[in-house]
């Protein structure tokens, strides 16, 4: 599998030097007076698109009255950092513009073995990059016989063809990418030793393996994921059933455009995070701007915090204890009766913002789909986590059991009953699964800005 060059740009200034050492931070002394280094002008963050501000502040974390874990597991005051989120589940027209990059990602680099227009073989100083770099200015001609030809790997193969049909095959299409791991990066056991001028500690890679740090790029590791959703989830999680529609329109069809994205995995959510991030980051260098926070999945307190819309003790994020309006309407989308989906107006999921806001701006913080968190799923998880932006992760390896796989799920969805919609509840599901009631939102962290 060809690489795709990633990130790299993220990976120089990962650990904060650029902003120490950049340019003109060592001109002028201001006369022998506390001045600070030179500014690089006025700068001021922008609203990301999509995004809400959800401001800083505390919530009591911990089962609700109605929860029969109350008795048994105490709550706790934490406080919560601000932070931007998307108004709405990331929904199948948004994830669809991450497939199509990394489909196109891929043909450039196989159309590149034998047109050098696709790839960027030098900088703009004339010196060679190793490896090329993909361009983007070209189009991709996908009926072109030649290009088809050059492009045969990428497709079905003819014994597997349906009435002949000639498609991309998503088995193929995986994003590579490189996150650093700043919890292991973190330890005193594997800080750099300035006497011995050296790094005393060791780490645990993705697999498993424990290996001696050399040089801080031990803490860098690499990440390969397939990224097309799991479309027969719709299948597989209702059993005796049909929903065969579902299965195969669901993901594709325009009609499903504004709908929750489904059936991707807590890692393939995490890639699509770090992508978001790559093409905005990309963007902004191109114009000679710098790199805003990352694009993230949120922790379990910052999705609860949100969830709330800013009222503290409410069951659910429209500020009441009932399901129903004073009219007696349905106030998210649930399943409100026994085998009775409809009733609040939808059968499976339904477009995103159908129904009212909380007080931050965000839609179906309860129902419609639930949603991955960071958070790494543990019974007494709340006794762990400290209280300033608490938060617990564990990245899984390979051989750990199933129950070290767990992430927090939160929000309920159109399947599950109320309990599970209110803000309080928590789920899990393990980070390799896929279902068709589970989606993602992203966060984004702020420059300590509020607004």
């Amino acid at each position: 599998m060809k690489r795709f060059f990633l990130v790299s740009l993220v990976l120089l200034t990962a650990f904060g030097f650029q902003g120490c050492f950049g340019p003109g931070s060592g001109s002028g002394y201001g006369n022998g007076e506390l001045v600070g280094v030179k500014r690089q002008g006025k700068w001021k963050e922008p609203s990301p698109y999509g995004m809400v501000f959800v401001r800083r502040g505390t919530l009591n974390i911990g089962p609700s009255d109605q929860d029969p874990a109350a008795a048994t597991l105490p709550s706790r005051t934490v406080s919560v950092d601000a932070f931007w989120m998307d108004d709405t589940e990331i929904t199948n027209n948004e994830y669809r513009q991450f497939v199509h990059w990394v489909r196109d990602s891929i043909a450039r680099q196989l159309l590149g073995q034998q047109y050098p227009e696709f790839l960027i073989m030098e900088d703009r100083d004339g010196n060679p990059i190793d490896p090329p770099r993909v361009s983007w200015r070209e189009r991709i001609r996908w009926t072109d016989p030649d290009y088809l030809q050059a492009l045969e790997e990428m497709y079905i193969p003819e014994n597997e063809r349906f009435l002949g049909r000639r498609e991309i095959d998503p088995r193929k299409l995986f994003y590579e990418y490189w996150w650093i791991d700043y919890q292991q990066a973190a330890r005193r056991a594997n800080s750099y030793n300035f006497e011995t001028q050296r790094y005393e500690g060791s780490v645990f890679d993705p697999a498993g393996n424990q290996i001696p740090i050399e040089n801080r790029s031990a803490f860098i590791f690499r990440d390969r994921v397939n990224v097309y959703p799991d479309t027969l989830t719709w299948i597989r999680d209702f059993t005796y059933s049909y929903n065969e529609p579902w299965a195969t329109r669901y993901f594709w069809h325009p009609g499903f455009d504004e709908y929750p994205v489904v059936g991707v995995t807590w890692k393939q959510a995490r890639a699509f995070c770090n992508w978001r991030t790559k093409i905005q980051d990309d963007y902004l260098n191109s114009r000679g701007q710098p790199g805003l926070m990352e694009y993230r999945l949120p922790t379990e307190t910052e999705w609860e915090y949100a969830a709330r819309g800013g009222k503290k003790f409410s069951m659910y994020p429209w500020g009441g204890y009932y399901t129903r309006d004073k009219q007696g309407v349905f106030l998210a989308n649930f399943k409100p009766l026994r085998g009775n989906y409809v009733e609040d107006g939808g059968i499976g999921t339904m477009r995103v913002a159908s129904y009212h806001p909380n007080d931050f701006g965000l839609y179906d913080m309860s129902g419609n789909v639930a949603e991955w968190t960071i958070t790494a799923y543990d019974e007494s998880g709340y006794m762990l986590i400290n209280d300033l932006n608490p938060n617990y992760e564990y990245n899984a390896l390979p051989e750990d059991p199933p129950v070290m796989k767990r992430k927090v799920v939160r929000g309920g969805s159109y399947k599950d009953v109320a309990y599970f919609t209110q803000v309080s509840t928590r789920s899990y599901e393990y980070q390799d699964t896929t279902k068709s009631f589970i989606g993602f939102r992203c966060v984004r962290s702020t420059f300590g800005n509020e607004f």
